[in-house]
């Protein structure tokens, strides 16, 4: 049984907890809430249909680029520091998007929400890591970490479809001014400044290089959707997207202090889990996007009923998460909870791909949300595990940043890619459920290739030795540990 003294100690941990998963909640609700409003943004704002997924994946596009660079930077300045620049920067970019008047005017704003979000969430993913043991208090805290990621993505849907019905498109990014506000004021009594005074290099060229190779590549396939693959602009676009890549491992290998340190995927656990972090980012993202589209477009469901129809995502994703994940991971282990999660969303793509234009949400729709969002509750919380164990304390701020990094370059690079393919399938066909289902069939092979991936590179008995050696460690924590500092005063 807990002590009076050991419960007293719990509670800042809880509430630092409980607002590190609410800033996650908030960054992602805002990567999918606007997915319900983009047919009401494009009729109202005039945008070109080519150019309309650039409100979503403008936004992935700087945060996933930029997240090394978050990651690296809250290491070296201080974390909370950077939790507060990245929240004061993501709320001032949700009010220009709110009131903007081009499709200009909003998409810029969105790259720089992104790169908010960029500085955000790896200093929230390391804040939440270093204050929770290795073992079963890490595990039940990234377990609810993705839980909140996941519901935000979820939730965001929902969200969008009520506010764009009932107070139009703007208020889907006004209504997070309000909660910043509020993080704003409860991170300075909830979380402990940990501002470091060491001087150390922080790999510019790196995040440059990065982000312009990632902005080439999702450059170079929306402009192949609009002029083809053969036109010189995008043949241009995508040799720099290679080019820069390969300029970027150089200085990399070369650097003091490189933004991504190649001896993290020394590891093949590493790679297997920050690799199907990727290919999982690209078919959540499609996931979203295409439903929403289909739901609107072919099927003519309202926004509200349309984010209505994906409640039983966010409920399946929360109760898994919250409930039943840790449970399943203890049991498990990582590598068998991976393949269990991907496998799942595998089969809610293959039910996905069947969509048709005289199709139903009983049948074509339903059982693709909820066998995906089982999947997604399952699969990711296993990566998160296999991606920081293991990992110095001083580096969980890159780990962390490594791993969302690989969900938002998938999410940005992926939705470019499986829009250009479904563009390009309904040109062919002239039906946009054909090009949906044929986008959903794309990301089923992903998610092939994350299977064969984990089956192949992910050590089993390695993590479930490191499992073990986190709940004795825990357990050892938890006996030993004396009292924090600023309770033994009283």
């Amino acid at each position: 049984m807990k002590t009076d003294s050991q419960s007293i100690a719990r509670r800042p941990v809880i509430s630092a907890l409980g607002l590190i998963c609410a800033a996650q909640f908030v960054l992602q609700l805002d990567f999918s809430i606007v997915n319900v409003a983009l047919p009401t943004i494009q009729r109202e704002l005039g945008f070109a249909a080519a150019d309309l997924q650039w409100v979503v994946t403008g936004y992935a596009l700087t945060f996933g680029s930029l997240l090394l660079l978050g990651g690296r930077l809250g290491d070296l300045l201080g974390r909370r520091r950077l939790l507060v620049l990245g929240l004061v920067l993501f709320g001032l970019a949700s009010l220009i998007c709110g009131l903007a008047l081009s499709p200009l005017m909003l998409i810029l704003s969105r790259f720089v929400q992104g790169a908010g979000g960029a500085f955000i969430s790896p200093s929230a993913l390391s804040l939440l890591t270093t204050s929770n043991a290795e073992g079963a208090a890490r595990n039940r805290a990234l377990s609810l970490w993705q839980a909140s990621t996941a519901a935000g993505a979820s939730t965001g849907v929902i969200a969008g479809g009520v506010l764009t019905q009932y107070l139009g498109w703007r208020a889907i990014f006004l209504v997070n001014l309000p909660i910043i506000a509020v993080l704003l004021l409860l991170i300075p009594r909830v979380l402990p400044d940990d501002t470091t005074s060491a001087r150390q290099r922080i790999d510019v060229p790196g995040a440059a290089l990065v982000t312009a190779s990632a902005a080439a590549l999702i450059y170079g396939l929306s402009n192949g959707q609009q002029q083809g693959f053969a036109s010189p602009g995008t043949l241009l676009a995508l040799v720099a997207a290679v080019l820069l890549a390969v300029v970027f491992v150089l200085v990399e290998r070369t650097t003091s202090a490189p933004m991504v340190p190649f001896s993290y995927f020394s590891e093949p656990s590493h790679r297997a889990a920050v690799g199907a972090m990727v290919l999982m980012g690209a078919v959540l993202a499609a996931y979203v996007y295409f439903t929403s589209l289909y739901l609107q477009r072919v099927l003519g469901v309202s926004a509200l009923l349309t984010g209505l129809a994906l409640l039983p995502s966010t409920v399946t994703i929360v109760l898994m998460s919250t409930f039943a994940t840790r449970r399943l991971l203890d049991r498990l282990g990582v590598k068998r909870m991976l393949l269990l999660g991907l496998t799942a969303m595998g089969l809610g793509l293959l039910v996905f791909s069947f969509v048709t234009a005289g199709g139903s949400y009983l049948v074509n729709v339903l059982p693709g949300v909820l066998l995906s969002a089982l999947g997604l509750s399952v699969a990711l919380p296993a990566a998160s595990v296999g991606a920081t164990t293991g990992v110095d304390r001083s580096e969980q701020g890159l780990a962390g940043g490594l791993l969302t990094t690989g969900q938002q370059i998938g999410a940005a690079v992926g939705l470019a890619l499986l829009a250009t393919l479904a563009a390009a399938r309904t040109v062919q066909t002239g039906s946009l459920a054909s090009g949906y289902g044929f986008s959903y069939l794309v990301a089923l092979g992903l998610v092939l290739i994350a299977i064969v991936l984990v089956a192949t590179q992910l050590n089993h008995q390695a993590c479930q030795a490191e499992l073990v050696r986190q709940r004795q460690g825990a357990v050892q924590t938890t006996t030993d540990a004396p009292l924090p500092q600023e309770l033994k005063k009283h």
